[in-house]
Order: C-alpha cells, then sequence, then structure tokens
C-alpha cells in the first residue's frame, strides 16, 4: 500500500472551531485582522468523497483517534498486536 492517498475528513462545524479557538484566530479573522482566513474571508470546501468521515463535534479525541486507527487496521495500512 506504499505510496497510496488515504483521505480522512476531520469535520468540525464553524461555530466549534470557534469555541475551540484557544489562539483567538477567529476572532481576530471576523475583526478583519487575519486576512483569506479559511471559513471566514476565505472559502472552505469540504472533500467530495473521503474515505472516512470524524465529526469531532460528536465524537471525543479518543473515540475519534480510535475511529481512525480502526479503520487503517481494518484496510490494512497499520497491523497492532
Amino acid at each position: 500500500k506504499e505510496g497510496e492517498f488515504i483521505e480522512i475528513y476531520v469535520k468540525c462545524p464553524l461555530d466549534v472551531c470557534e469555541q475551540r479557538d484557544t489562539k483567538g484566530l477567529y476572532k481576530k479573522a471576523r475583526a478583519g485582522e487575519v486576512k483569506e482566513f479559511t471559513g471566514i474571508s476565505a472559502p472552505y470546501e469540504e472533500p467530495v468523497n473521503p474515505e472516512l468521515t470524524i465529526d469531532t463535534s460528536k465524537m471525543s479525541i479518543e473515540e475519534s483517534t480510535r475511529a481512525i486507527l480502526n479503520y487503517l487496521e481494518q484496510k490494512e495500512y497499520v497491523k497492532f498486536s
């Protein structure tokens, strides 16, 4: 599987991203202090056909990580013993 590309979409709604923003970048972008900020002043296009979608607004970090690792193991990209 060397050289293969796996698209995993780690999805998070904009309002949740803003709530989690510890650096205040979204606030600065909304104030016009940061130009071309994805989702605010620059468009964001969701992936069309990701192999796996992880919605972090509904899953914890642990659940998200486990889902990704399970997927990779199921598809035989990694093997855990």
